[in-house]
């Protein structure tokens, strides 16, 4: 009842205000005069009126700031709002806390307990910061705070001091606007008129930069561990990791001439050069070279055998092509494009210092005004009962393998799972896939899925699905034995696991300056790829995310300019059009929406399909198994996304993702010239199947009946 009666009061105030002609009360011609004759009944009206307008949430309050201004001038005005102002905004406040507070914490509370835990902490800093730069209307501001838990005393205080710069600023406008002896062009180009007007245009930004860097400032210091800022700094920027987000950082930071440090602990490159796409590829190589021969002699192309697969030569292979790119990655070409590069680990010691150890246990603190961590992941390694027995192997170690495995498990159906299961078994291991999934790769669309284990179990593959392995143990006769969790037991000599990966964060010294990691262990950024520390960003697979070579160096774009160049122009990291592609076979690669995501996001789209059994290249290469599947908005040839399952695949979705990303739609696909006879071609056929489908069936029938109306013209001619 108190605060139905409460409600009442305030409906019944701002109907009366306006019943009663209180708009007057809102125009300065009414001020002015009335000012001539009684400056402090004057005064005291405005003030009251004032306090109304705000307390009772009537917009007007900008318009009465200029109107205080050009009435009482300056001083006074900027005397009489600033008190007004204040005591209207807290009269507000408290209105909204008592009507509203507990109903809203009590409903809401659950998803608001970190936004009470931060107004706790710094409810005062978040509320100065609304008032200096009015991002939020003055009103609404209010009304919000009134359901946070800051203390009304601490509201006022903070208001009165957080609105007077911009209180000023306006009755500053209002002041000059108010000297104007007649409205015309000399009067309006006043200096002064026109430089408080620019002030009014300039303050948000002024306010804006100038709060920024305050809140830089203490965020620093309070991480700073009691280390003070170095009076010069060793390097521009530092960049932890050099692997593709590290090297593409470093390379532009040095293009755009600053002063770079790149420190690596193991191998340049990474794991895209050591022990992912480089080594993953060539050994999915060998592995397509093995089946395609196999394949030949099962259709009768080849005559012969295959009296065995040289594993030795296989690693060869994937060993020779790390080598051939080495040189791409390598110290040397770094340092001669100007990067300093350095042997050891770094850990954060401070915002701007580096703590460096190298292999020999040397240690050295080296500066920098910009850091950029960019130490990648590496493979999950789930606990497993029995896996300390076992000598298992990641996508990481792998590659140190000496022997072909007899019988391979792989824990895991996504992507690496799925590429090197299917390799090993082309080369002649026995191959059993776990996983929980009912199909691999759960990310696509379940038919793309389908395909893709069709292939693996063609090629020997057993996919053990909706399954985990309970415990590992070793074998009396040698080997090992995996129970799964329905009972059943697998005899194996080599398992891969390919569960996922996780960040490399570890002794990086996040905890000691307060960057926030998630609940996967993956640093958390914001939308500039900059950590919690101001003079910190983050790229690549340690941020988590798209874990794509090709999206951590598109990252490193974004963290490398926004550190060195920030305080100029800031660049939000772009996401919207990321392709990717898996080396199966049949490959997949997608870029944009699939049905899947479409269907679970609520978006409408319209689907067109053209499968490679109809592609004459395809035929002719004896590989017509896939499928090109475009989404367009409905009605429209604008492309949310596209699935490409086939040969060539990863290529073939380059089209897509230039139209994605330019605008380019599937008219201006149809209408592109492809050179026949190649693969490249399904993309237009998959552009003019959608054509065929916009095509009125009423048109069509109008063209048939006048095309034969002409042909009966003819015939009577």
């Amino acid at each position: 009842m108190k605060k139905l009666l409460i409600l009442v009061l305030i409906a019944g105030a701002i109907f009366g205000f306006y019943q009663l002609g209180g708009e007057q009360w809102l125009l300065p011609a009414t001020y002015q005069e009335l000012y001539q004759d009684n400056p402090w009944l004057t005064a005291g009206i405005y003030f009251g009126v004032y306090v109304a307008v705000t307390a009772l949430s009537i917009p007007g309050a900008a318009l009465m700031t200029l109107i205080g201004g050009a009435v009482f001038g300056l001083w006074t005005g900027l005397l009489i709002i600033s008190f007004a102002s204040t005591i209207g905004a807290t009269l507000a406040f408290l209105i909204s806390r008592t009507l509203l507070k507990d109903w809203v914490q009590k409903k809401f509370g659950q998803y608001l307990n970190t936004i009470n835990q931060g107004m706790e902490k710094d409810g005062a800093f978040y509320l100065f910061t609304l008032r200096l730069i009015p991002v939020v209307p003055f009103f609404a501001i209010n009304l919000l705070m009134g359901l946070m838990p800051i203390s009304a005393l601490r509201f006022y205080w903070v208001s009165q001091l957080g609105m007077l710069a911009g209180t000023a600023v306006y009755v500053n406008a209002g002041a000059q606007l108010g000297e104007l002896e007649e409205l015309s062009l000399a009067g309006i180009m006043n200096p002064g008129l026109l430089g408080a007007f620019v002030l009014l245009g300039l303050f948000p930004w002024f306010a804006k930069s100038l709060l920024g860097k305050y809140q830089a400032q203490r965020n620093l210091k309070a991480r700073a561990n009691g280390r003070a800022k170095p009076t010069k700094f060793d390097d521009n920027l530092l960049v932890i990791g050099a692997g593709a987000a590290g090297l593409v950082s470093s390379i532009i930071g040095s293009a755009t001439k600053a002063q770079v440090t790149l420190i690596e602990k193991h191998k340049m490159g990474g794991d895209c050069l050591n022990t992912g796409c480089v080594p993953s590829k060539a050994i999915i190589h060998a592995a397509k070279v093995v089946h395609e021969s196999q394949k030949g002699l099962q259709s009768g192309l080849l005559k012969g055998n295959i009296e065995g697969i040289d594993f030795d030569k296989v690693m060869q292979h994937v060993n020779g092509s790390i080598k051939a790119i080495e040189p791409h990655d390598s110290v040397e070409r770094y340092e001669g494009l100007g990067v300093n590069c350095i042997a050891g680990s770094g850990k954060l010691i401070s915002p701007w210092e580096v703590e460096i150890e190298t292999a020999d246990g040397q240690k050295e603190n080296r500066s920098a005004a910009n850091i950029i961590i960019a130490t990648g992941g590496r493979p999950r390694v789930p606990e497993i009962p029995g896996l300390e027995e076992v000598d298992y192997y990641t996508s990481d170690s792998l590659w140190d393998i000496k022997k072909l495995p007899v019988k391979m498990i792989v824990l895991g159906a996504g992507p690496i799972g799925c590429e090197l299961g299917q390799a090993f078994a082309r080369l002649g291991s026995q191959v059993t896939m776990v996983d929980r999934s009912e199909l691999p790769m759960p990310r696509e669309d379940d038919d793309v899925a389908q395909l893709v284990l069709e292939s693996m179990l063609a090629d020997g593959v057993i996919h053990k699905a909706g399954r985990s392995i309970a415990a590992l143990s070793k074998a009396a006769e040698g080997g090992y034995t995996a129970k799964l969790d329905n009972g059943e037991e697998l005899a194996f000599d080599t398992l891969l696991i390919a569960v996922g990966r996780e960040a490399n964060t570890q002794n990086l010294g996040l905890e000691a300056l307060g960057i926030s990691t998630d609940k996967n262990g993956f640093v958390e950024v914001d939308e500039y790829l900059q950590t919690d520390c101001p003079t910190i960003y983050a790229c690549g697979d340690v941020i988590g995310g798209y874990q794509f070579t090709h999206v951590s160096a598109h990252e490193a774009w974004y963290a490398s300019v926004n550190s060195l160049f920030g305080r100029f122009k800031r660049f939000k990291a772009d996401y919207r059009v990321i392709p990717w592609a898996v080396f199966t076979a049949p490959e997949v690669a997608r870029v944009g929406l699939n049905e899947k995501d479409a269907t679970a996001n609520g978006i409408d789209y319209e689907v067109t399909q053209y499968g490679l059994d109809d592609l004459d290249r395809a035929i002719t290469d004896d590989a017509a198994t896939g499928f090109v599947r475009v989404l367009t908005v409905p009605g429209k040839d604008k492309i949310l996304g596209a699935t490409i399952v086939g040969p060539r695949a990863d290529d073939l979705i380059s089209s897509f993702v230039t139209g994605m990303k330019h605008g380019l739609g599937l008219n201006k696909v149809l209408g592109t010239i492809h050179a026949y006879p190649t693969y490249m071609e399904a993309n237009k056929y998959v552009a003019g199947m959608w054509k065929k489908k916009q095509v009125s069936a009423k048109l069509l029938d109008w063209l048939g009946k006048y095309h034969k109306r002409k042909l009966i013209q003819q015939e009577l001619e």
